[in-house]
């Protein structure tokens, strides 16, 4: 397995410690991102090689790992002009990291499959700290035998990895995921809000609520900041936008009513209309402590 050569087309905050997980554990390493200089940082921390092109990257590639940011980078990295596409071999493995729509997912599918290369559909959840530690949680759409040779890939960045079923299933997982965690941190936004206007200790209170029904990952990892008015600590408001911006088309296409998400999202633009789009997602806080108060 550790013989295997893999292209990783994505240096982002999340790609970048992926992509050195997988050259710490032996594998050859063939890099791609969009920032030279930010490939040359990867190649003096790591081993591996880097390319100028997707195509470059992925020539002579077992395995090709996207990790990008939407539809129209993952799209742009591997149907473009030189795109990864146009050099993957067949019976090649394409892993698909990045967070998109599921239509996207069935689209590069059909693809692949037209050039006898296999796709799975992986979206990954534990933002940038998870990746960090190598603790990402995988929720992978595809045929059983795709799965079953990406595992053992994935395993030095993962630390659970679950078949949601064919490809596009994935995709529809963390829309999910994204959907919940939109919920969860409107809700700890507006309980922090109302426990600081009632002049309660909010260490103390996370305390006493961190052991009960109402924890939370968010709770537990965020709280702190929240409570130091500090924003730049994980998921950014941009990609939480775009995510629920899937999850909201998906929604319509299947009929489903989402009105906590689309409000929550709603707060979101808010947010990035204020310029706080880098800002990460309990961010939410924030806003309802810039709103006029209630007379």
């Amino acid at each position: 397995m550790k013989d295997q050569t893999i292209a990783f087309i994505g240096l982002g905050n999340m790609g970048y410690p992926m992509a050195g997980h997988l050259a710490n554990a032996g594998f050859t390493l063939q890099v791609y991102n969009r920032s030279s200089e930010k490939a040359q940082r990867w190649l003096n921390d790591y081993s591996g090689s880097s390319h100028p092109t997707p195509a470059e990257a992925a020539n002579k590639a077992d395995v090709i790992i996207i990790c990008v940011g939407a539809d129209k980078d993952l799209l742009e990295v591997a149907c473009g002009p030189q795109g990864l596409l146009s050099t993957a071999k067949a019976g090649s493995l394409v892993i698909d990291h990045t967070t998109t729509s599921a239509s996207a997912a069935h689209e590069l599918a059909e693809l692949c499959q037209q050039q006898s290369i296999q796709f799975i559909d992986a979206p990954v959840s534990g933002g940038q700290q998870g990746a960090i530690n190598g603790q990402l949680t995988i929720m992978a759409g595809g045929k059983g035998s795709d799965i079953k040779r990406a595992k053992p890939v994935m395993k030095p960045y993962a630390k659970a990895f679950t078949h949601m079923g064919d490809i596009g299933a994935g995709q529809q997982t963390k829309m999910v995921n994204q959907i919940c965690v939109a919920g969860l941190l409107q809700g700890l936004a507006e309980g922090m809000h109302f426990g600081q206007h009632a002049g309660l200790d909010m260490e103390k209170v996370i305390s006493v609520l961190s052991q009960g029904a109402a924890s939370s990952w968010q709770m537990v990892n965020r709280h702190q900041t929240m409570i130091k008015d500090e924003y730049n600590h994980g998921f950014a408001v941009d990609w939480m936008h775009k995510d629920l911006d899937i999850c909201l088309m998906e929604a319509e296409k299947l009929g489903v009513e989402l009105p906590v998400t689309r409000q929550v999202d709603k707060y979101y633009q808010q947010i990035q209309a204020s310029g706080g789009g880098r800002w990460d997602t309990s961010s939410l806080l924030k806003r309802l402590k810039s709103e006029k108060e209630p007379k």
